[in-house]
């Protein structure tokens, strides 16, 4: 588990309260991701959100169907627009949310971990956790977790 969050400025212009649960959303969703990942070989995408009470709720929706013709089982894009939709729509029962899926960097040739989270006052980040599966060993090699970009999905109308 990456024992900090990317350092950089953008906490200093965030509210201390947000900062905290953007912060907590972000180590809970890597934190969930390396297990479902590490005991299941994938994950498929989810959502957390952290109540207007403090507490943290896992979010989900059921996979459709890949489009016919892909190997894949699933359609994750489809799944993370529900998850926005979702999100959207019970935006009032809490004050912050994440969406965690699992992307590939064409760059660095790797697997990822993409953590985009926001709150209700504004208040934006994500992260990226590569990865990869050592060829000797099957076991999953983790990178340095990144900072990365992410536009508001939830408190937009």
């Amino acid at each position: 588990m990456p024992s900090a969050i990317p350092a950089g400025s953008w906490r200093d212009s965030v509210p201390e309260a947000s900062a905290t649960d953007l912060e907590n959303l972000l180590g809970t969703g890597v934190g969930a991701a390396q297990e479902q990942l590490e005991r299941n070989g994938g994950f498929l995408p989810f959502a957390l959100v952290v109540e207007n009470d403090g507490e943290v709720r896992l979010v989900a929706v059921t996979p459709a169907d890949a489009a016919d013709g892909t190997d894949a089982d699933f359609d994750a894009d489809s799944m993370i627009s529900d998850l926005k939709e979702l999100l959207r729509q019970h935006r009032d029962e809490f004050r912050a949310a994440a969406v965690v899926c699992d992307i590939t960097l064409l760059e660095e040739d790797s697997d990822a971990i993409h953590v985009a989270a926001e709150h209700q006052d504004g208040s934006l980040f994500a992260a990226v956790l590569p990865y990869t599966a050592n060829p000797d060993t099957h076991d999953l090699e983790f990178g340095q977790l990144a900072a990365d970009t992410n536009e508001p999905a939830v408190w937009v109308d």
